[in-house]
């Protein structure tokens, strides 16, 4: 990131928002030394030892550390207010090695996942933690498979199955906003129940300015989408606008 974006940052209104997300977790503190327990450090080791550590895949071997992405995941459950809320039904699309919804289960709500089975890490990180998952791959314009239910909480962290391939200059394709429209329109008639919410957080773009380009983030406000920092937040209705905080069913 360029040093004149982060100073940009410093005094923006992008500071005041993390600041509140701090706060909002702070007014409702989480032991995730608790949830920590809950894991079999031995056989985590045991996984370690059988998915070593890959040179040139970075973004998997950052799951190897289950402390530090259970407190991710712990913040991420805080954001939506999840460890304060009636149990809800909540399917994790890219669930990875499954930590998210590892911590869901442990406030309470039943969770699935959905994902490729291209990493042995994720593999045996979801079968220690008895997280259950669809494996599939997620196609611009193409349905999800069908999964016999509907959902209170859709989510997608990090999101980076919009990512198609590297165009010639190395940097990626990405969905164009049809696509995402489709996707949106697909989540929202068959998997969300009718107060249900939709949710996709964003890694930043390559230059460090946003987390959305201008055409996605006017997508997104036109589908009634609340957008906080890299997160769109989308409920059934379009019309409605939806709140991060859930108060109950």
């Amino acid at each position: 990131m360029q040093l004149s974006r982060k100073i940009e940052k410093l005094f923006s209104y992008e500071l005041l928002e993390s600041f509140w997300e701090h706060v909002c977790r702070w007014t409702h503190p989480v032991n995730t030394r608790r949830i920590l327990a809950t894991l079999d450090q031995a056989e985590f080791a045991k996984l370690r030892e059988r998915c070593p550590y890959r040179p040139n895949a970075r973004r998997i071997n950052r799951y190897e550390d289950a402390a530090y992405r259970l407190g991710v995941n712990v913040e991420r459950a805080q954001d939506l207010w999840l460890d304060r809320t009636p149990p809800l039904r909540i399917l994790d699309l890219g669930c990875g090695a499954g930590y998210f919804l590892h911590v869901c289960r442990y406030f309470g709500h039943q969770g699935l996942g959905l994902d490729t089975d291209d990493e042995p890490l994720f593999r045996g990180a979801t079968d220690l933690l008895g997280v259950r998952r669809v494996i599939s791959k997620i196609h611009p314009q193409v349905p999800l498979p069908d999964l016999g239910e509907k959902f209170d909480l859709v989510t997608a962290h990090r999101v980076c199955f919009h990512r198609i391939d590297r165009a010639a200059d190395d940097d990626w394709n990405e969905w164009k906003p049809p696509d995402w429209k489709f996707f949106i329109d697909d989540v929202r008639a068959r998997f969300l129940r009718p107060d249900g919410r939709l949710l996709l957080e964003f890694n930043p773009r390559r230059d460090g300015s946003s987390f959305f380009t201008p055409e996605l983030r006017a997508l997104f406000l036109a589908q009634g989408a609340r957008i906080f920092r890299s997160k769109a937040l989308f409920s059934v209705d379009p019309k409605v606008r939806p709140q991060f905080k859930q108060t109950g069913r």
